[in-house]
């Protein structure tokens, strides 16, 4: 498992910058190039028992255990794109999305910053 861990880890610089950008398409005339936020994990374990001293909880006093798992997700979140005009190339955020992933972000930074601010002053944080 460890081997296949190793070698998902090695392609991930690869994955982002062919994800993050989608292949230039022609709509109504115009060039246009997708744009997404793209975020993505994965992980393994691995586990075993010992069988304790007079036996275990299993059948016929055996130990019980040994598992392995793995897993992983991903999304992407339309940004916008980059389309082509008689003005030249131009950003077109997805204003929608924009808002549903600046919430959070902004949200957390001012929580961090009201931590930042509490801990100058010397207030102890509720």
């Amino acid at each position: 498992m460890a081997n296949l861990i190793e070698k998902l880890a090695e392609s991930v610089p690869s994955w982002g910058a062919k994800l993050a950008y989608g292949e230039r398409t022609t709509v109504d005339g115009h060039e246009l190039v997708p744009v997404a936020l793209v975020g993505f994990g994965f992980g393994g374990g691995e586990g075993s028992s010992e069988m304790p001293e007079g036996g275990g909880p299993g059948p016929a006093g055996m130990g019980v255990g040994e598992g392995r798992g793995g897993g992983g997700g991903g999304y992407a979140v339309p940004i916008g794109a980059y389309v082509g005009s008689a003005d030249g190339l131009q950003f077109r955020p997805n204003r929608i999305a924009l808002l549903v992933v600046a919430v959070p972000v902004i949200t957390a930074v001012g929580l961090a910053l009201g931590q930042v601010i509490r801990a100058f002053r010397g207030v102890p944080s509720s």
